[in-house]
């Protein structure tokens, strides 16, 4: 059975033994060792090969998820692997049945169409930017929005520029001429046509997406189907998604009909209706369409982000995909994969309870602040007192920062960013942003480049005091 050494510090360890004794049986065997520091999360690769001596004894040895500095040269070292565990140590019974039953999420088979829906208004340079934004989001296919009575005299450019930068371009429009035009230009996709204009699928290269005369009028897509199957030709079959109220699940029976009469059409589902129709957050609703889509075996989604509320859609789509791919592949429900769609609440959000954060102050020797927050509402703690309360206000005057303007400043952030994250049940670390999934951007942490040794914020420790109480609660 693997052995592991977990590395800590003083503060962390009793929780540290406690969590890895609650996981029996577990898949190994462990040891904690302290290394002879206050604050887990101020260690450094440096100190760690400083104070821990060779051999160490285990098959991997795993540090705080806050370690700062290179790993590999410590494996190299020591002759087994060094990895960082999850950032807050209860999550390490969950860190451990992830690394077990890895999901991969690289796999997908719906292909995104991303709509440029004001491409007419837009010069040749515009549509190319935001087409590279698109596609950095997981779009696989640009779709140029054509507008009713509205000029695009540089379509052709626009299709030509599109395909120069290596992106699949579709032309939507209701206006057979401007289909025609970006057909002969190079697009892969035409959309869309219906059983009264799919001569224009003789006339062009370009794929077609085809859709009935009227949203009710199944027999007229079927009709679309069955002439361009005796042409053996490619297409995509779209049996038009309705808003909430006006028929979505009509609509949705709609798609299912299509798939039971024609098994092996490729179909495409237009979700804008209800993403940008629904004022919701669009993270759940993707999730939940695209459920109805991996069910469909769609094999395109065609979405759109306009509303400012839907600024996220194709990020939100890229994901939605691969977790309903995964999900249907594994039979197994979509949880456990992925929590960059769960934007507002976090599933564990209090990874601590009130008792063990009391615990953990009554350890604390130091003068700095730490911050967390329980079911209860905000803690903070130091040498000199716990305090909890659910509104930031109630705090601040019992922490004694009247002339230390930085460190008021830096407490009002943190406390600040504490509250939403217990008004919301989000986790909530110091010293680190808060977690909005995919509905922000959100650079990863290079813990060798940006977590160099040393960097933390000043605070004012007696001369005997250890340089590591400059850390807060985020780094136990």
């Amino acid at each position: 059975m693997e052995h592991i050494v977990f590395l800590t510090g003083r503060l962390a360890q009793p929780s540290l033994e406690r969590v890895l004794a609650g996981m029996a049986p577990a898949p190994f065997t462990w040891e904690v060792r302290e290394i002879g520091l206050q604050v887990a999360g101020l260690m450094t690769a440096e100190m760690i090969r400083r104070r821990v001596t060779v051999p160490v004894g285990a098959d991997r040895v795993m540090v705080p998820g806050r370690c700062r500095g290179d790993l590999e040269p410590l494996a190299a070292y020591y002759g087994v692997p060094v990895l960082r565990g999850p950032d807050e140590l209860k999550d390490i019974p969950r860190h451990f049945n992830r690394v077990v039953s890895a999901c991969d999420l690289s796999s997908y088979d719906i292909d995104i169409f991303a709509e440029i829906v004001d491409a007419p208004r837009l010069d040749v340079a515009g549509i190319v930017a935001r087409a590279a934004r698109l596609r950095a989001d997981g779009a696989n296919v640009i779709d140029l929005g054509c507008l009713p009575a509205t000029p695009f005299p540089q379509l052709e450019d626009a299709v030509q520029a599109l395909k120069g930068e290596g992106h699949r371009v579709s032309v939507d429009s209701q206006d057979c001429g401007e289909l025609l035009r970006g057909g002969r230009a190079g697009a892969d996709f035409v959309l869309s046509l219906t059983v009264d204009n799919l001569w224009l699928a003789d006339e062009v290269a370009a794929m077609p997406v085809l859709i009935p005369r009227e949203p009710a009028d199944e027999a007229s897509l079927y009709a679309a189907v069955e002439a361009m199957q005796r042409r053996g030709r490619p297409f995509l079959a779209d049996a038009i998604l309705d808003p909430i109220p006006f028929g979505l699940l009509a609509s949705l029976c709609r798609y299912q009909r299509l798939r039971e009469r024609f098994p092996d059409v490729a179909i495409m589902i237009g979700i804008g209706n209800v993403t940008e129709l629904t004022e919701a957050d669009t993270s759940g609703i993707n999730a939940v369409l695209f459920g109805i889509a991996a069910e469909l075996r769609a094999g395109a989604v065609l979405t759109t982000q306009v509303s400012g509320h839907a600024r996220r859609a194709v990020r939100e789509a890229d994901i939605a995909r691969r977790v309903m791919y995964q999900a249907r592949a594994s039979a197994s429900l979509p949880k456990g994969m992925t929590e960059a769609l769960m934007t507002v609440h976090s599933k564990y959000p209090f990874p601590d309870s009130p008792d063990e954060i009391a615990a953990t102050a009554q350890a604390v020797r130091d003068p700095s602040f730490r911050v967390q927050i329980s079911d209860r509402g905000l803690h903070v703690y130091n040498r000199d007192g716990h305090h909890i309360a659910t509104n930031p206000f109630a705090l601040f005057p019992r922490l004694g920062l009247d002339a230390d303007g930085s460190h008021a400043f830096y407490m009002g952030v943190e406390l600040a960013r504490a509250e939403i994250a217990w008004s919301l049940g989000k986790r909530y670390s110091q010293d680190q942003l808060l977690d909005w999934g995919c509905a922000s951007e959100r650079e990863s942490a290079d813990f060798p480049l940006q977590c160099a040794p040393g960097l933390a914020l000043p605070a004012q420790p007696s001369p005997t005091e250890e340089r590591e109480v400059s850390c807060h609660a985020a780094d136990l």
